[in-house]
Order: C-alpha cells, then sequence, then structure tokens
C-alpha cells in the first residue's frame, strides 16, 4: 500500500512541572507511546519541555542540565522499540556554552541537536542571560547521553519519506527566519518548539505568521509551544499547538487547557513537492541556497502505508465552505466583471450580445454583463439577450431565460432556430430522424452564428458562457458555443457556477429576480439539443452522460493543480465521497475524465480570452500548454488497474 505522499505528524503538548525532569520525561513518554500507536511518524513537544521552560536562573546551574540530559537518557531506552521519531527541547552543555536546542531521537539514538538561533531579550523574555546562541556558539558536534551526536542549524532529517527541518520559538519571528533555509536546503516539513506565553491578540497574530510562513516556504509547519505546569509568576502558557500545510490550518490543540494534548494531521508530501515544481521563484531561491548545501541525517525510518486519512478532503475543492465561500464568490464575480469592462471599452463595443438558454452557465455570464454595464455607467439595453428555442428546449428553461432578461432590463431577443436547421438537414442530407451528433451540433453551430451576426448588427461583441468544467471534458461544440469573442466563465468551474448564480441572487438582484435564479440553479444540467420528454421534461441529462461534474471537478482540480496520479485521485475521491459513490462508480469516471482531457484538447488550443478567477486555469496562452497529440495511455493504464 503507498503512503501517496502523506506523512502523519503530530505536535504534543505535556503537562510539566518546572525543574522536575523525572515528571517531564515519564509525561512525554506516554504522548510519545501515544503518537506511536497512532500512526505517527515524527512527533515535536515544546521548548525547553524537559526542564520546563520558565526555569530562570536555574538554568545556570549545572546540575539541571545533566538531570535533563540523564532522563533523556533513559527516555531513549524506554522508547528504543517504538517507530517513532520525536523532538524534545532541552538545555544542552557544550564546552563553555548552555544551548537552548530540540533534540532529535528514534530508537534509542540522538540523531541530531539543533540550536536555538535568535534568543530573546526584551520585554518578558531574558533568554540571553542563560542561554548562547547558535551563532555565537559556532559548533557542529556536542556530546550528549554518552554519544557525539552531530549539532547546528544547518541539519536536515529524512524520515518516513519526508525531509524536516527544526527551529525553535524566536527563530520564526526573525526577519530571515531559519525555516526560510530550511526550506530552500530540501525540508518537507519544519518543526517549531516554542514556549510563547498568552497575550490579547497574540494567537491570532502566531497563527498568521505560522500560516504564512508555512505558505512562503511552501511546506508543512507543526508548532508546539508549553502549556500548564509552567511557572506563572509574570506569564501565562496557554497550550499552542498548531499544523499547516503552506498556508491551510489542519488542526489546533485546544488552548487554555489543564490536560496533556497531542494533536496530529497528515502532511501531503508529494502536494508540496509539486507546489515547489511550479514555483519558479522558489526554484531560483534554492539554486541559491543549495551553493552550501546542509547536512542530511538519514534516520532509516520506513515510509509508513496510509490506507485512510483523518484530515478533511473536500468533495468541492472549487468551492470554499463557510464564510470563505461569500468572500471567494464575490472576488470571483468581481474578476468576471472587471475582465469583460476591460475588454469592452478595449473594443469599443456598442453591445454585448449573450445567449441566453435558462440554464446556469449563461445566467451567471448575464448576471456579468449587468452588473459590467453598470460599473461602466451604460444603460443594461446595451445588452442584447438572445433566447434560441431548439428541438429540446423545454418550457421551464424558456420561461426562466424570458423571465430573468425582462427582470435585468436588457434588450430581449427571440429566434427559433428549428427551421434553420431543418433546412440545413435538408442542405447536408442528414435524416432528421437521426438524432446524432450531426443533429446536436448542427443546433450549436447555428446558435453560435446567429449570436455573431446579431453582434455585427450592433457593432457588439459575443459574449461566451461555456465555463471551466466544459473546457476540461471537451463538452462544446467545436466552433459552436466553442467560440466567442470573450469567455467570461472560462476560469469557473461548474460546481462553483452554481454557487456564484446563487451568490448573486442575494447580493446582486432584487427579491423577484432571486426566485427566477433558485429555480434555475435547481434546473439539472443539459444542452437540451434532444427533444423533451413525454411530459415535457428534460430528457438529455449531462451528467448523465459525461458523469457527475462534482467528481469531474474533483479530477480536473488534483490533476491540474497538483499533478497527481490517477491512483492517488482516486484514493483521495474515496476519502471525499465515501458516503455518495462507490469505487466502481469514481473509477468509471475517472477513466471517462483522463480519456476526454486528452482526446480534447484541440478545443482549448484554439479558446476565446477570458478571465482567470483561480488557481486552474485551461488557456493555452496562461497555465495549461498541452499537445493536442499527447496520448493518454499511461493514465489510462493505471486508471484501469486501480481496485
Amino acid at each position: 500500500m503507498s503512503h501517496f505522499g502523506f506523512v502523519k505528524v503530530a505536535a504534543g503538548v505535556p503537562l510539566v512541572k518546572v525543574a522536575d525532569t523525572a515528571f517531564n520525561a515519564a509525561q512525554l513518554e506516554h504522548l510519545i507511546s501515544q503518537a506511536a500507536q497512532q500512526g505517527v511518524r515524527v512527533v515535536a513537544f515544546p521548548e525547553l519541555c524537559l526542564t520546563g521552560y520558565t526555569c530562570g536562573d536555574l538554568f545556570l546551574k549545572s546540575l539541571l542540565a545533566q538531570a535533563a540530559e540523564r532522563v533523556l537518557g533513559a527516555l531513549l531506552r524506554r522508547t528504543e522499540g517504538q517507530d517513532i521519531i520525536f523532538i524534545v527541547g532541552l538545555p544542552v552543555l557544550a564546552d563553555n556554552a548552555l544551548l537552548n536546542a530540540a533534540a532529535v531521537c528514534y530508537r534509542g539514538e540522538i540523531l541530531g541537536v539543533v540550536p536555538k538561533t535568535y534568543l530573546p531579550n526584551y520585554k518578558e523574555f531574558y533568554e540571553q542571560r542563560w542561554f548562547t546562541s547558535a551563532l555565537e556558539w559556532g559548533g557542529n558536534e556536542v556530546t550528549l547521553c554518552g554519544m557525539p551526536v552531530p549539532a547546528g542549524t544547518d541539519l536536515l532529517f529524512e524520515a518516513g519519506g519526508m525531509k524536516f527541518g527544526i527551529e525553535i520559538c524566536e527563530d520564526l519571528w526573525a526577519v530571515i527566519p531559519p525555516s526560510s533555509r530550511l526550506a530552500l536546503q530540501g525540508a518537507d516539513v519544519i518543526f517549531n518548539l516554542s514556549a510563547s506565553n498568552a497575550l490579547t491578540g497574540k494567537h491570532a497574530y502566531v497563527r498568521e505568521l505560522v500560516a504564512q510562513q508555512s505558505a512562503r516556504c511552501l511546506c508543512g509547519y507543526v508548532y508546539a509551544s508549553c502549556g500548564f505546569g509552567e511557572s506563572t509568576t509574570d506569564v501565562v502558557f496557554a497550550s499552542n499547538a498548531l499544523i499547516y500545510e503552506n498556508g491551510t490550518p489542519l488542526a489546533f490543540a485546544e488552548r487554555f487547557s489543564a490536560e496533556a494534548q497531542l494533536v496530529s494531521a497528515e502532511i501531503d508530501v508529494e502536494r508540496l513537492r509539486a507546489e515547489r515544481l511550479i514555483n519558479t521563484t522558489f526554484r531560483a531561491d534554492s539554486a541559491y541556497e543549495t551553493a552550501d548545501p546542509y547536512e542530511l541525517i538519514e534516520s532509516g525510518q520506513p515510509v509508513f502505508p496510509i490506507t485512510h486519512l483523518e484530515r478533511f478532503v473536500s468533495p468541492t475543492p472549487f468551492v470554499p465552505r463557510g464564510s470563505r465561500l461569500d468572500e471567494n464568490c464575490q472576488e470571483i464575480f468581481n474578476i468576471q466583471v472587471m475582465g469583460l469592462a476591460t475588454r469592452i471599452k478595449n473594443a469599443h463595443a456598442q453591445t454585448a450580445v449573450i445567449g441566453i438558454s435558462g440554464g446556469l452557465d449563461s445566467t451567471l455570464a448575464l448576471l456579468v454583463c449587468a452588473k459590467t454595464f453598470d460599473k461602466l455607467g451604460l444603460p443594461r439595453t446595451g445588452i442584447v439577450g438572445v433566447t434560441m428555442p431548439g428541438f429540446g428546449t423545454t418550457d421551464r428553461t424558456y420561461q426562466n431565460a424570458l423571465t430573468l432578461m425582462k427582470n435585468l432590463g436588457i434588450t430581449w431577443r427571440e429566434v427559433n432556430i428549428k427551421k434553420a436547421c431543418q433546412q440545413h438537414f435538408a442542405d447536408i442530407g442528414h435524416d432528421e430522424k437521426v438524432k446524432d451528433v450531426t443533429y446536436e451540433n448542427t443546433q450549436a453551430r447555428e446558435r453560435t452564428q446567429i449570436l455573431m451576426d446579431i453582434a455585427n448588427q450592433t457593432g457588439g461583441m459575443v459574449i461566451g458562457t461555456g465555463d471551466l468544467s466544459e473546457l476540461a471534458l471537451g463538452w462544446a461544440t467545436y466552433n459552436g458555443d466553442h467560440m466567442s469573442m470573450y469567455g467570461v466563465n472560462a476560469g469557473v468551474p461548474k460546481t462553483l457556477v452554481r454557487s456564484l448564480v446563487l451568490w448573486a441572487a442575494q447580493h446582486e438582484t432584487d427579491k423577484q429576480t432571486q426566485a427566477v435564479l433558485q429555480d434555475i440553479a435547481a434546473t439539472p444540467i443539459s444542452p437540451e439539443l434532444l427533444p423533451a420528454d413525454a411530459q415535457g421534461q428534460i430528457a438529455q441529462k449531462t451528467e448523465d452522460l459525461v458523469g457527475p461534474y462534482e467528481l469531474h471537478d474533483f479530477f480536473l482540480f488534483y490533476f491540474l493543480r497538483y499533478g497527481f496520479s490517477p491512483a492517488k485521485i482516486y484514493f483521495l475521491a474515496h476519502q471525499a465521497f465515501s458516503k455518495k459513490f462507490d469505487s466502481a462508480t469514481i473509477k468509471k469516471w475517472l477513466k471517462v475524465f483522463f480519456r476526454r482531457f486528452f482526446a480534447q484538447q484541440f478545443k482549448r488550443s484554439c479558446l476565446p480570452d477570458g478571465p482567470k478567477v483561480g488557481a486552474v486555469a485551461l488557456s493555452p496562452r496562461g497555465d495549461w500548454r498541452m499537445p493536442s497529440d499527447a496520448s493518454a495511455d499511461v493514465w489510462l493504464a493505471e486508471a484501469e488497474n486501480l481496485r
């Protein structure tokens, strides 16, 4: 079983007694065993956790450092049989210096010692009174627990399929934190042993700091800070533990808890490395830093197989949850509006011509047009909405299209395409009873011709309505709905289109228009190119033909954004859709996705302009450059063998 790039890490917050090293070591041993049982590969504990951070001038008494060293040796012996790396903070005597250090331990050995670089000596902190900075010390080895151990800030550790580095508390606050260089040297994950006291507003700042550093370094970041039991003479510690991945929070401890805590999460190392591979700025900085490479210490810890994830995998990666949804919808809508406004102004277009079907995509495009004309101070009558009933148009979508256009106050026209299509069938000798791809595409191309000609009539430009998901699957008629003069939805996936329409219903329209928008959002997705059923309902449902858009958008996100293999996408889909789709269904549509994505590249190679709104886009001038003749065999072969 593959680990799919996931490595489980943890931050532990033990109970401590100041200067009671035996008690503290026992607390650590309990949390280490707990972490090992949970499949954690590396667990970090707070700064100076073996002694307590608040020992003050007791640090200058050599007996305390000796006691810490002694209990560490005993802890190594008692945990020797457990397949877990643990990182503990303790004072380390190094010749005539006392280091505030982190010891990296595995199977009875100390792999390395990392001393703290930046010692705070302001306000409530007095660390320079007791400790020597790594910069001042300058050594590369210490003797600890009777063994010579590599020491320094230029150490990287390999474990369980990842590389990690260490910094200690104030190091993160520095202008150039050690973690920045560690990441450039190849560290996938940074562990921070901290002892940061609680102050009003400080927790939010720490979270922002950790989030920003993990994002800037394209890394996982595990932050463990001390809590209950530290001296409260002047300060209080709040049991803070955080795990982030490239700016995204994965796990938090309960603050102000009087109990020991262990928080864990799976870091997706493959995802982080994919980000670094894409990011040319990171690669350039890495090349600069690797002129003087850090020492890599290999632990020999094997990769641990992952069969299930604790971390949440969203089934809708393009659609954020909670308050971020409203914020993102507003941002995306404004990007679409600003892009279209710029294009209309620069093209000196007198009108915007758009086909209105009563479906989701054309509805969103029309809402964008309306807002754009408002922004430019132009009358909405300059928007020409055209409804073009055909053989499959249902009364529901037809009435919704008319109501929406009237409510928004645009100029609307109706052009029935049935006779024109029938004439075309006669011209090319096609039997109208044969409802094949010719029958369907004739309608799409006829509609596009009408829109283009009306744009010529009115001195305007045709606004495309096709979305990102349709571009990925090639679900568009070449030189039909595939073509426009500006595609406002080109960067918006189908799962997000519905959210944007519902958001606009709440924020950009009156109550009368809200009702029709909500009905449009509830209408099955269909091109309506085949006749309705006996009850007049939509007979041709897109998702019955190409598969559920929520699955295809999920596949698209992880394939384009991170380059994941079919096997990993399949694994993640199981996590996200376990209650909705079985294995056979996921596998079926995953194969369809890859087959269609590769086969339909020729349509994407000649796309109209359109705004990029998110991290995934398919413009041949921007994010995605792919030959139309590329083979999908490698991806399809892996997908076929999935179980």
